[in-house]
């Protein structure tokens, strides 16, 4: 427990704003959504595996990912839809990673079936690759001990939880979300990191994702 104890550095809480930009690129089959997936930018893959979570932060994700929904809605291998969708985000250290994944299931779901590549979308129906051009700022929100932490953490706006949980850990390659590196690398705290760094914060809404990490710090503390 760390009542009371300041961190040797402050926590500044940031956010985010994604605009989605259209890159040109689209597939009217499996073959050629494999070919752009593999030679595509981070930052496509992150916003076609995230799109959702970002549009829709007062709902329960996971939901499929663009890939999984388009291959079983429009091309009808359901099979294939159901692998893509069960990969499980959390695991992956870095889009690179997840694509490296996401590749990898298409490539062996083709070898077993052929087939699949002779099927394609109705005109009108292809798959448009968009990708997420990100502008980081900072917020007005700053925290030296676990009490700021958490007062801040009730008051910042859910872009900054997104932030700070999802595209810190994956899209810039840290490693860890950010919240969960500053308590126990400044704070000193790594039981209550540990605990804050193994939520997977895809089985929660962004509104749930706070009230269980305040949650947990008030625990902390008592305990």
């Amino acid at each position: 427990m760390n009542e009371g104890r300041s961190g040797k550095d402050p926590f500044h809480f940031y956010s985010r704003m994604l605009l989605p930009e259209l890159t040109g690129l689209r597939a009217s089959d499996l073959g050629e959504m494999l070919s752009i997936i593999k030679n595509a930018e981070p930052s496509v893959i992150y916003h076609h595996t995230h799109r959702f979570i970002q549009q829709h932060q007062y709902l329960t994700p996971e939901p499929p990912n663009d890939f999984a929904f388009w291959i079983s809605g429009v091309l009808g291998e359901y099979k294939l839809g159901e692998k893509l969708e069960s990969i499980s985000t959390i695991d992956f250290p870095s889009i690179g990673a997840l694509k490296d994944k996401i590749v990898s299931v298409i490539e062996q779901y083709v070898k077993s079936c052929p087939e699949a590549l002779n099927r394609k979308a109705h005109p009108g129906e292809e798959f448009h690759f968009v990708k997420s051009v990100s502008f980081i700022f900072p917020t007005d929100y700053w925290a030296a001990d676990l009490d700021e932490f958490a007062e801040a953490l009730g008051k910042v706006a859910m872009s900054s939880i997104y932030f700070h949980m999802f595209e810190a850990r994956l899209r810039l390659e840290k490693g860890n979300n950010d919240f969960s590196f500053w308590i126990g690398s400044s704070m000193g705290d790594t039981e209550l990191a540990g605990r804050i760094s193994r939520l997977d914060p895809y089985t929660y809404t962004l509104e749930q994702l706070r009230e269980k990490i305040i949650s947990m710090i008030k625990e902390r503390k008592v305990n």
